[in-house]
Parts: structure tokens; sequence; C-alpha cells
């Protein structure tokens, strides 16, 4: 089956100009076209697409992706730059993520102390509690907020 830019954009989810970007971006190298010149998607590429997708996501810059992809073009003899690449971008996720959780904690605690501060009618109250009177699950980020 084939799609036109139209129909994998809505597969994918994305705008029609975003293929045409990663088109001219040498992204698609994959992607043929017909005898008028008209991009035609396979279901193949798909898959491609969703890599490219999942890596930007990443924070993965476009011209990575395109070796990325120029690599995977290359064939088996660059698996190992590959994986290397793989490995380097899920350590960036990695900490994302790590800096994600730390976010949400400090959002928690930040919550917690203002619905404790509505309850009793002043931010005084959570702001002048002492470590130990604090729940325990937000003593180490108020810790780190205070700079103690």
């Amino acid at each position: 089956m084939f799609y036109t830019v139209g129909e994998m954009a809505k597969k994918l989810g994305v705008a029609p100009s975003t293929l045409r970007y990663y088109d001219k971006e040498g992204l698609l190298p994959f992607v043929e076209r017909s005898s008028t010149g008209i991009r035609v998607f396979k279901e193949a590429d798909y898959e491609w697409l969703k890599v490219i997708e999942c890596l930007k996501k990443t924070g993965m810059q476009l011209k990575d992706i395109k070796t990325f992809i120029e690599m995977a073009v290359q064939g088996d003899d660059t698996i190992d730059e590959r994986l290397e690449l793989i490995i380097k971008q899920k350590a960036v996720v990695e900490k994302q993520i790590a800096d994600l959780s730390e976010t949400l904690r400090t959002l928690e605690f930040k919550e917690w102390y203002y619905t404790t501060a509505k309850e009793n009618g002043t931010t005084a109250v959570p702001r002048n509690m002492t470590l130990s009177e604090l729940p325990k699950e937000y003593r180490e980020i108020c810790i780190k907020l205070r700079g103690e």
C-alpha cells in the first residue's frame, strides 16, 4: 500500500510540511517518487518515520538523525556506530527523565506547601516547620530548596 504525504502525515499525527521538510533535509532517502515526482510512502517507511520522531523527541539534532539514517542505509558495516549513537542518546534521555523526576518532586512539594498554607490561611505555617515536622517524602527536596 502507498500513501501520499498528506495520508502519511495524518497517520503519524504531524503536518504534511513536516514530512516535506524532512525530505528537504535529507532524512528520507528511502522515500520513492511517482513518475510525476510526487512522494509516495510505503508501509515500511512508517517505521523509519517513527524512528525519526523518536530520535527527535530525545532532542537529537536533525543533522545527527540524518547521519544515523545514512549509516543505516549503508548497512551492517555501521552497526557499531549506530549502536554507539543509540546508547549515547539513551543516556541523554535517562538524564532528562532524572531531571524531570526532580522537577516533579519539587512541584509535589510545592503543592503540599500551598495546600497546607491554604488550610492554615498563611504560608508561615509550612515555611516555619522544622524538617522533622515535614512529611518524610518532602524533607529531602525541602533541604535542597532551602540550600541546607
